[in-house]
């Protein structure tokens, strides 16, 4: 489809086809369309408005127009009412109401995509786009909003004729919001300021994603992220078609998530007073998700990875212990204790009062499993052994009660791979397990029959490649040390997280069983400062071998040739969209043919 001379020739001539995720199945022409405000949006045959919120005299959020001699009153930038309860038209208007934004708002002039001084930027007065209408085929029901993997159709047909009448069909408003954001991308802003345009008009797109999870983790534990800072994030991620932020909430660093019940926990686990997430600050981000198509799945990590004990002593082991190594992968360690009535007794308290607070807005729930060691509980008076022969019918029961208390509170367990691979747990078939330590993990996982998300510290964690974190004394450490490389050293540069899939080296028969993946984002050195450039446009790659396959239409290999100008052009595109992605070529790569900076030969 996106072929290697179809790539150059648009880059010589101007930007290139820059859909991102690439569609199933595309045609474009090379008609050239305007697009302005008085473009006639209909949803399911009602008519829905939009124009930027320059125009009006008065408010700068009300505006009034006349269609059919009919006067019409409508805001921009629509916010939709708050609260568990979704409607698709709800969702369809939000989504109408920022495609439109992003066009005439935050459009951008392509300079940097074009060869310089190039002329092929088209004249102004040329055929407009007069209607958008969406069609809804289906009607979504309340788990359509905080869906189960797979349970959700989101593919869309979206079509624009020469003649200036766009279309977009989807069985489910997810779909039109995925088909939505493909609509916002075929547009660039004009340098007269005042005009919009796409020259790939006529337009044909049949578009659906290959795996049903697409996700992002993002660690909040290790540093503080604003609201703000997650909604930007919500916001990449729909731009970019992925489904899923998974919230790694709590950690021994830190505990960010304030639980009413249990009130200590914030007061004594947060850094500082105020760096804390309030219910209403988790609903508010979890309602952002699902107008944006992206499911906010909550994380709280056990048995390890519990710091508790200057909130709620006695149920927990080996936090702020030294040597460190003996007890957890980093200071300053902690864990549930096992086979203890009070812990269960926390354990319910905690998920009834925060769990309720989730089921509106999600599926499901994690609960962690990852780099739990036996050694814990050599520091427990009751238990004093670490052998795992004797722990792990203490962990069976500890893992049983964790997920029975989450099923009943209408919920479907997540868990880290060493639960079921390390501890050898029977877990029930409804559990999602999740990999990072790859080494044929996947396969095995879904063998043993379990739907798989694929996070493999091999191509998917983002924070690798940034240098060891912890300090080091002069001697032996500092010299077993040199050079300071982290554990997961080199950097997953997005060319290798394009080359992988979900699915490599599983067998043809479980692949059914891969439901996906999720880049992580673990932030002991990332800071609101450096997220949006460590993450994106990185994620992206993935996003796109997770929509569209690893194999094209032809049974070739995505290539890196074809995808870098489009994805330097999405990354144009999230830069004036507010999310601070870093270069990934240098900008005279963007600006002539993309093979005067292939490496090889010809």
């Amino acid at each position: 489809m996106f072929s290697r001379a179809i790539v150059a020739a648009l880059a010589l001539s101007g930007p290139a086809f820059a859909l991102w995720p690439v569609p199933k199945h595309s045609s474009t022409g090379n008609d050239t369309l305007f697009i302005d405000q008085t473009v006639q949006v209909t949803y399911n045959g009602e008519q829905v408005w939009w124009t930027p919120p320059y125009d009006d005299p008065g408010s700068p959020d009300f505006a009034e127009t006349r269609i059919d001699d009919q006067q019409v009153t409508y805001t921009a930038g629509y916010v939709p009412p708050s609260g568990p309860h979704f409607t698709s038209k709800e969702i369809v208007q939000g989504g109408v109401s920022r495609t439109f934004g992003a066009i005439f708002q935050q459009g951008f002039v392509p300079w940097m995509l074009r060869e310089r001084d190039s002329n092929s930027e088209p004249n102004l007065g040329g055929t407009r786009i007069r209607t958008l209408q969406i069609i809804q085929t289906q009607h979504d029901s309340a788990n359509t909003f905080k869906p189960l993997n797979g349970a959700v159709n989101e593919s869309y047909a979206l079509d624009v004729d020469a003649k200036g009448h766009a279309s977009l069909t989807a069985p489910s408003s997810t779909g039109i919001l995925r088909g939505l954001e493909t609509f916002s991308q075929l547009f660039f802003k004009h340098s007269s300021g005042t005009a919009w345009y796409t020259q790939l008009a006529p337009v044909s797109i049949r578009d659906e994603p290959k795996y049903p999870h697409r996700g992002l983790l993002l660690d909040v534990s290790r540093h503080w992220f604003e609201v703000s800072d997650i909604e930007r994030t919500i916001d990449a991620l729909a731009m970019n078609k992925m489904n899923v932020l998974h919230l790694h909430a709590t950690d021994t660093q830190s505990w960010p998530l304030e639980i009413p019940s249990l009130p200590l926990l914030a007061e004594k686990g947060a850094y500082h007073k105020g760096l804390s997430y309030s219910p209403s600050d988790l609903a508010s981000i979890q309602e952002y998700g699902v107008h944006r198509g992206v499911q906010v799945i909550v994380e709280i990590d056990m048995p390890g990875h519990v710091g508790i004990d200057k909130a709620y002593p006695g149920l927990s082991n080996a936090y702020g212990v030294n040597p460190w190594q003996w007890y957890c992968a980093q200071p300053p360690c902690g864990s549930f204790k096992l086979n203890n009535t009070d812990v269960e007794k926390f354990i319910d308290k905690l998920f009834e009062d925060l769990l309720p607070r989730l089921s509106p807005y999600s599926a499901y729930f994690h609960t962690g499993g990852d780099e739990y060691k036996a050694n814990n509980s050599l520091l427990d008076p009751a238990l004093r052994t670490n052998d795992m022969n004797t722990l792990q019918p203490m962990l069976q029961r500890f893992l049983d009660h964790v997920h029975g208390k989450v099923r009943d509170l209408g919920l479907v367990p997540m868990v880290w791979e060493e639960m079921i691979l390390d501890w050898n747990a029977t877990l029930g078939k409804d559990v999602v397990a999740q990999t990072w330590l790859g080494g044929g993990a996947i396969q095995k996982l879904a063998q043993a029959g379990y739907k798989v998300i694929d996070s493999s510290n091999d191509f998917y964690y983002l924070d690798c490649g940034r240098g060891e974190w912890l300090d080091f004394a002069n001697g032996d450490p500092f010299n077993n040390n040199y050079p300071f490389l982290d554990w997961c050293d080199p950097t997953k540069n997005w060319k290798l997280m394009y080359s992988h899939e979900p699915t490599d080296g599983v067998s043809d028969d479980l692949k059914k069983n891969v439901i996906g993946g999720e880049v992580a984002v673990w932030t002991e050195t990332i800071d609101p400062t450096s997220l949006d450039s460590i993450i994106w446009p990185r994620a992206g790659a993935a996003a796109e071998i997770w929509w569209s396959g690893k194999i094209d239409e032809k049974g070739q290999n995505r290539s890196q040739i074809d995808a870098r100008p489009r994805l330097s052009e999405q990354r144009e595109r999230m830069l004036a969209r507010g999310v601070r992605g870093t270069p990934i070529t240098q900008l005279w790569c963007s600006q002539v043919d993309v093979h005067n900076c292939e490496s090889g030969n010809y």
